[in-house]
């Protein structure tokens, strides 16, 4: 593993916390979604205006908290298994865009890269094409 390091441990200074440098070790610390949860991805917003003028902060950090399209990255072992719920079967896979309402799971970022954690049934629709969706 690379070492990034990125301070002392308080509790022993000799020691220092250190945080993998490759894209394949980051990924290792995705967590791993347990029972009927689903592992998401914030897709990358847009960082300019049709315009062509660069979008504030702010109005990113809203754009991506407010979200209602996610990427799905990993499914739960229990994830569309009861047939009476999910009578025609999972309602999206692995690598699908998906539908949510706003503010949906669990918010978590790692190494600056924001995921949700959501339930299998709060997946609305799934969407081909993520570009040009947004909020009302």
């Amino acid at each position: 593993m690379t070492e990034i390091l990125i301070g002392q441990n308080p509790d022993s200074p000799t020691e220092v916390t250190v945080l993998p440098a490759t894209p394949e070790e980051k990924a290792r610390q995705l967590p791993v979604p347990t029972g009927y949860n689903i592992l998401c991805a914030i897709p990358e917003a847009e960082t300019t205006y049709d315009s062509g003028i660069v979008k504030a902060d702010q109005t990113m950090h809203y754009e991506n908290l407010l979200t209602v399209v996610l990427f799905v990255v990993a499914i739960g072992p229990d994830a569309y298994k009861d047939h009476k719920k999910f009578p025609s079967g999972p309602w999206c896979k692995e690598g699908d865009f998906v539908m949510v309402r706003t503010n949906s799971g669990s918010r978590f970022k790692i190494h600056g890269r924001e995921f949700r954690m959501i339930h299998d049934d709060v997946v609305e629709g799934v969407v081909q094409d993520p570009r040009g969706i947004a909020r009302a």
